[in-house]
């Protein structure tokens, strides 16, 4: 998708504080965080949503890994943060490209935007 704001992540077109990245999956600190550490995990194929993946086994990327990485990062986010609950909501109102919100329940603070490469180097880190 040529003009796919995630696509131009993945293809480094546009820049980003990449906490994880394997052979299918992206995951990136938000520019607008709603906490500290929030993350968006994109799968590197374009699919519209995350249930458009398939579901398991050989096909790849698949939903199951997905979800593997997802948890990867939660408990990542959970150790640098010290926070019991980390959210997670799949999202695609905005960005036409399957993602998945990650960050921890920090009611008080907000994300602050210079902390990314601080927060991203953590949770690299727990990783």
């Amino acid at each position: 998708m040529n003009d796919c704001l995630f696509c131009k992540i993945i293809n480094k077109e546009i820049p980003s504080h990449k906490i994880y990245e394997d052979e299918y999956f992206l995951a990136f600190l938000d520019i607008n965080p709603q906490s500290p550490g929030h993350t968006q995990l994109i799968p590197k194929k374009h699919f519209r949503w995350i249930w458009d993946m398939p579901v398991c086994g050989e096909h790849k990327p698949n939903y199951c890994d997905y979800s593997a990485v997802a948890q990867k990062i939660a408990k990542a986010i959970q150790g640098v943060f010290g926070t019991d609950a980390v959210w997670s909501k799949v999202m695609g109102d905005e960005i036409h490209h399957a993602h998945t919100w990650i960050f921890p329940n920090s009611r008080e603070a907000k994300g602050d935007k210079n902390d990314f490469e601080k927060n991203a180097e953590k949770i690299r880190a727990k990783l």
